[in-house]
């Protein structure tokens, strides 16, 4: 098969490591379909599910969503995107035309899974002559992909690569959650279980909403410093205690906004019980596929409490992007401190065992 030659990490199966190797690229472009010079790829929670195979995926892939890089070709259809455009990928891959997208939900797309996954006469990528996935469409963690024209916005030259890789999913997606999902309000007070890359960022959606007091919640306490410094006004360190009974004794009766960002049944009963009365928490973190949440139902019906799903900060990307890069621009809100390590490509596992260790900030990796 003809195509270009590309390094890229591989999943081959779950669990299991990546392995970097070489793959082909199909040379030729559909319609409206985008090739990405990849610069720069964050590593999210949502890939280490992968390899570890909590979150069940086809293989073989290349993980990778939240990347960085530059337009290095454009189809024939598109007319919103010139070659050497610096360029921000997002999941959130819309139609434009279907029920939710003219509602102007298009983080809820009816169509977002066949764009990622067009049915193509020749696969995308390649590996001796047999289709390698992409992984949510994207496939961030290859010095070249292909992917759809609604997957990708442009940000200013100004920004670094690293940094701008992380506005397609832990800052879209955190800073999203405060402000577009639960629409927290000034003086409003916000807990927030899980300081990882997307709970950090809720800490600067909350503050930018002009939240009062911003009660991080973590059992890392470099997450927690980190959570500080971003605009938490409180922290609670997980094995000091009840994390819950350390939030009522910091914000009596309860905050207005709970935000679970690990995912599990514990974390979301305790953002429930969090909440004031007649509140609604937030789950933002990734449950394992098939796992179930238990929550207090009686608990809830007599204190009107509601828990939602939040999907991707409830994102329009394509103006919340630019306007995000905009801020960091401006200094507004904190880039530079959420890039804990920056690795090459051959290292990438590497920086899935730092994840796994729990250290602060988000692990990207350079691909090009």
């Amino acid at each position: 098969m003809s195509g270009l030659k590309v390094r890229a990490a591989v999943l081959d199966e779950a669990p299991g490591k990546l392995r970097v190797g070489e793959l082909v690229v199909d040379d030729r472009l559909e319609p409206d379909e985008v090739r990405v010079e990849v610069v720069a790829c964050g590593l999210c929670h949502s890939d280490l599910h992968m390899l570890e195979g909590d979150l069940p995926t086809s293989l073989p892939t290349v993980p990778g969503h939240e990347l960085a890089g530059i337009v290095a070709e454009v189809g024939s259809a598109v007319d919103d995107l010139a070659v050497g455009d610096h360029v921000v990928a997002c999941l959130s891959m819309f139609c434009g035309g279907c029920t939710e997208c003219s509602a102007g939900r298009t983080w809820l797309c009816e169509r977002r899974h066949e764009l990622g996954w067009p049915d193509r006469l020749r696969p995308r990528l390649s590996r001796d002559g047999h289709a390698v996935g992409q992984v949510a469409g994207l496939g961030g963690l290859a010095e070249q992909g292909i992917v759809h024209r609604n997957a990708l916005v442009r940000v200013p030259t100004e920004l670094p690569f690293e940094q701008a890789a992380l506005l397609g999913c832990a800052v879209l997606t955190g800073i999203g959650s405060a402000i577009n999902g639960a629409r927290v309000r000034p003086g409003e007070s916000v807990a927030v279980i899980g300081c990882g890359g997307v709970g950090l960022n809720i800490v600067q959606g909350a503050r930018l909403a002009g939240a009062r007091r911003i009660v991080a919640v973590d059992r890392s306490p470099s997450g927690l410093e980190l959570a500080r410094i971003l605009g938490a006004t409180d922290i609670v360190l997980v094995d000091d205690g009840d994390p819950t009974a350390a939030v009522e004794a910091l914000v009596p009766g309860g905050v207005d906004h709970a935000f679970d960002v690990v995912g599990v049944s514990a974390t979301a009963a305790q953002a429930v019980a969090m909440v004031r009365a007649g509140r609604t928490a937030y789950l933002v973190g990734v449950p394992a596929a098939g796992a179930t949440l238990d929550l207090p139902g009686l608990h809830m019906l007599t204190q009107a409490k509601g828990l939602q799903a939040l999907l991707m900060g409830s994102n329009r990307f394509r103006h919340d992007i630019p306007m995000l890069a905009e801020l960091a621009l401006q200094g507004r809100i904190d880039l530079a401190s959420l890039v804990s390590t920056v690795l090459p490509l051959e290292q990438v596992n590497d920086g899935f065992d730092q994840m796994r260790g729990g250290g602060a900030g988000r692990v990207v990796v350079r691909v090009r």
